[in-house]
């Protein structure tokens, strides 16, 4: 089992990583703990947004939807590469999703397919939002695909995760898409070879 690192240390860890860091507002402080608790901490879920436009994007990350509030991750990675830090904590991202996938994600083995959505992701992953479309035509720049990797890779430097501690949304929540325009697999091997 993993505790979540401060939010000092995750800042600090992606830094270190080389990825240009924003911090957004009282980010260490915004989450929705109050909701129920965050950790342990198991992988890192990548999401895509639908949106275009880096301050709009990070906005409706931080503050949220008025059918689901802020912070909907902890980063959002806008198509520059740069990490907008804009939540701490329990963030609505994960939402609902396969025990069968978690199981897997904490054994560190290949994920199988998600067929139920019965175990709440939102306490078990940090969450990161990157700036997409999500159309399949949208592309995703070398910088972006790169910092999201060094993102992983931070955070799973430090809790001694391998790659395979990295999964979509699409690989968690029937039904969800995301991220759309790349594999999961590119992105994990890309994971590994920073981590070697």
């Amino acid at each position: 089992m993993a505790s979540p690192m401060s939010a000092g240390s995750f800042l600090d860890r992606i830094r270190d990583e080389g990825v240009r860091v924003v911090e957004v507002g009282d980010w260490e402080h915004h989450n929705r703990n109050h909701k129920g608790p965050w950790g342990p901490v198991h992988g890192v879920m990548i999401h895509h947004t639908v949106t275009s436009g880096g301050a709009l994007t990070v906005g409706l990350c931080r503050e949220g939807r008025e059918d689901l509030p802020g912070p909907l991750c902890h980063g959002v990675i806008t198509k520059d590469g740069v990490v907008h830090m804009v939540g701490y904590g329990r963030a609505n991202h994960a939402g609902l999703g396969d025990d069968d996938v978690l199981r897997a994600v904490i054994a560190e083995r290949a994920l199988p397919h998600d067929n139920e959505a019965n175990t709440d992701g939102n306490r078990h992953f940090y969450g990161f939002e990157c700036e997409n479309l999500g159309d399949g035509k949208d592309p995703w720049p070398e910088v972006q695909l790169d910092a999201i990797a060094k993102v992983c890779a931070a955070i799973c430097r430090f809790h001694g995760w391998t790659e395979r501690s990295v999964i979509g949304h699409l690989e968690w929540q029937p039904g969800k898409v995301d991220p759309r325009g790349f594999t999961m697999n590119s992105l994990r091997g890309r994971v590994r070879e920073l981590l070697k």
